[in-house]
């Protein structure tokens, strides 16, 4: 993927429509510069829902009244959960959650410093923290998103043409839509994964997988066949 391809405009093309959050990629570039912000855009935005729609459970958690959570599930702060999005049992809401419409937050998975998209699911096992997934996006069971390196240092981005510096320390994963990541991959620190792909599961993906993809292994990236 080019640097062109990991643009907001080219990631996230048509699925602003499926976010409450669209207002927080305007004047950026790139999707993961929206990650420092989601803190402040909760607090901004939890206040203006419309209460006969959302219930304020305490202060800066706020669910839609059509939404499940179950009673096990731990809600840390400012947080805001989508029409009909179920919060499975001891699911672990670190805080800065922001969870669209139709989402699955699953059993015994973390979540922190997120924006899911609509129809997002993180079913079983997982942890996706300071990541952002696309609209249809699918982890699979004890898939992760790894988003600190080893060594501490900033994350960086490697295009096909050229390094970007996030100047960020904490980078998980963006995904585009309808992406599927299999059982028990990890997504390292700054993975980007184009709309439509697909990862092998038991996967540990590095850098950035082209949209129309399957993700085989390092270095074994195949384009989707058209049906």
């Amino acid at each position: 993927m080019t640097k062109e391809d990991l643009k907001i405009s080219n990631m996230y093309e048509g699925q602003m429509e499926h976010t409450v959050a669209a207002e927080i990629f305007k004047g950026i570039d790139y999707p993961w510069e929206a990650l420092p912000k989601i803190h402040d855009f909760i607090a901004a935005l939890g206040p203006q829902l419309d209460p006969a729609e959302y219930q304020e459970l305490r202060p800066t958690v706020w669910v839609h009244k059509s939404a499940k959570v179950f009673d096990s599930a731990y809600l840390a702060e400012y947080i805001i959960i989508g029409p009909e999005t179920e919060v499975r049992q001891c699911a672990f809401l670190r805080g800065n959650v922001l969870a669209g419409r139709k989402c699955v937050l699953g059993n015994s998975s973390e979540f922190k410093n997120v924006i899911l998209f609509d129809n997002v699911q993180a079913p079983h096992y997982n942890y996706v923290g300071d990541s952002i997934l696309g609209y249809k996006s699918h982890m699979g069971a004890a898939s992760l998103t790894s988003n600190v390196k080893s060594d501490k240092r900033l994350v960086v981005i490697h295009a096909e043409d050229g390094d970007i510096e996030t100047g960020l320390k904490k980078v998980g994963a963006m995904l585009s839509e309808s992406v599927e990541v299999g059982c028990g991959s990890v997504l390292n620190p700054g993975c980007c994964i184009g709309r439509n792909s697909n990862i092998y599961p038991l996967s540990p993906v590095r850098g950035c997988v082209p949209a129309h993809s399957i993700y085989k292994g390092k270095g074994d990236i195949v384009a989707k066949r058209e049906d």
